[in-house]
């Protein structure tokens, strides 16, 4: 009997204290004893020990949360660790920026400070092995999960360093470090400011609106905020930042519930809103926070959306503390924009109906634009990222750029600046570097691809030299998306 009961609380991941009573009792007693029966069997008749940690966190609840919808989750004491750095802006890692190409991973940036800096990594050193794992076979999905893993623990890395015979062992211990959500902060063109927001942390909003008066403040004519592959986080901070630009008593939001009711969130009095003109980037990775930002600059006709439609996440998580450094995550309520739309899309073979969002209804803005929910937020601007050409794909692919930036700056770093010029020599020197690859393109491939090649060239030698920042701001101003978003700003 006591077995059972410790059970039940570790299904239920709730101390043993007094819980509010639960419906239907009688019912809910019999299940849960259907269960403690499969448990008992399983620990005691399976053909392999299993840990009761292992069938629990690991089988039962997740498998219970299965049946609502793919946000609720359950985390474990690593994963509820995660998510509570997440809220103070901290992660554990090295320190150091990387580009994953397919089998590769190439060293462009360390943190000074940080694991990586004291432990001897170095820009354009390329990882060759991580923990015993050669990189060489690994598609990028691959890479990503096995840097992610890695940076959990003490970890032993193979490095090939330009210059060096051999392979240098490196062995480097994670640490916890600052990660700043706003990553992206330069002036565009003059008057026009530029701002990327990959996440929304505690700190975002500020973070945002330190940057703004950086820029400029209100003087700006016109800002770009780039909320592109940034998939939410901390709702308070969204809300904050969509804040920032609408005056006080603004619907921001509504969010409707079963146990929650109906909640209004409008602008708080007491602030001076910025009043330049906005462009708002989303994508399809844009979710959740994002989408919440957009969709009450959209509906308030504050600003105007460029890009792709959003992903489509209108859930209220609400996370609560469990026992043993555990929590779970749980789908509580809709969120609804100002005009009164969901952005969630539905979701197949879950709690959520396609009922609950029936085709893509139409809504009024402020103003009295035309929008649609039920699928994410549609930019007023569909603009689509171009794929890569045959050759950008080919020379991105064996980080051609990055290899002749290394054998050009150990010869001329003091000429690299962001004011620098690639010159015609620059450019034939490349296209030799490329033959001895084996990549020969056509005269018109090379033609047409030069403005491509010299914007590229240039991004990798900044990010040697002047640090991965300066090439981003070339990167980004080279982006079709972010073109359109400066057109639109400059606009009457």
């Amino acid at each position: 009997m006591r077995r059972t009961a410790a059970v039940v609380v570790l299904l239920l991941g709730l101390p043993l204290a007094a819980q509010p009573p639960l419906p239907d009792t009688e019912e809910l007693e019999t299940e849960l004893g259907r269960l403690v029966e499969v448990f008992n069997l399983v620990s005691t008749n399976a053909a392999e020990p299993q840990p009761a940690d292992r069938l629990i966190y690991g089988g039962a609840i997740p498998g219970m949360l299965s049946r609502l919808d793919p946000h609720s989750a359950f985390f474990d004491p690593d994963q509820f660790e995660q998510l509570q750095q997440m809220q103070t802006s901290t992660v554990k890692g090295f320190g150091s920026i990387v580009s994953v190409l397919p089998g590769r991973v190439i060293v462009l940036q360390v943190q000074p400070g940080s694991p990586a800096e004291r432990n001897g990594l170095a820009a354009g050193d390329e990882v060759m092995m991580i923990n015993g794992i050669a990189l060489a076979r690994l598609d990028i999905e691959q890479l990503v999960e096995l840097l992610t893993m890695a940076r959990q623990q003490a970890v032993q890395l193979q490095i090939r360093r330009t210059g060096t015979a051999g392979l240098l062992p490196l062995t480097m211990t994670p640490a916890e470090l600052q990660s700043p959500s706003v990553d992206r902060v330069f002036i565009l063109k003059p008057g026009i400011g530029h701002i990327r927001a990959n996440s929304f942390d505690a700190g975002t909003a500020k973070e945002i609106k330190n940057a703004i008066d950086k820029l400029g403040g209100n003087d700006l004519k016109g800002l770009v905020l780039d909320l592109r592959g940034n998939p939410g986080g901390v709702m308070t901070s969204a809300l904050e930042t969509a804040a920032l630009f609408l005056p006080a008593g603004t619907r921001l939001i509504t969010g409707r519930g079963r146990g929650k009711g109906t909640q209004e969130i409008d602008v708080p009095p007491g602030g001076s809103p910025y009043t330049f003109k906005l462009a708002l980037l989303i994508d399809a990775k844009s979710a959740s926070g994002s989408e919440i930002v957009a969709g009450a600059i959209q509906d308030n006709d504050r600003g105007l959306l460029a890009g792709e439609t959003s992903f489509g996440k209108g859930l209220v998580q609400s996370v609560y503390p469990l026992t043993g450094g555990t929590g779970l995550a749980l789908t509580t309520a809709f969120y609804y924009t100002p005009s009164g739309r969901s952005i969630q899309r539905p979701l197949s073979g879950s709690g959520i109906r396609a009922a609950d969002n029936p085709g893509r209804p139409e809504y009024r803005t402020k103003a009295g634009r035309t929008v649609r929910g039920g699928g994410g937020i549609e930019p007023d601007f569909f603009v689509a990222q171009p794929f890569p050409t045959r050759l950008q794909a080919v020379m991105e692919a064996t980080a051609s750029f990055h290899g002749f930036a290394m054998e050009w700056v150990r010869s001329n770093r003091a000429k690299a600046s962001a004011g620098m010029e690639i010159t015609p020599q620059m450019i034939d020197d490349f296209q030799l570097f490329l033959s001895r690859r084996n990549i020969r393109p056509a005269l018109s491939e090379w033609t047409a691809e030069r403005p491509f090649i010299v914007s590229r060239m240039k991004q990798e030698i900044l990010n040697l030299t002047a640090g991965v920042a300066a090439g981003d701001e070339l990167e980004t101003r080279r982006d079709a998306v972010v073109q359109r978003a400066v057109s639109i700003l400059e606009a009457p």
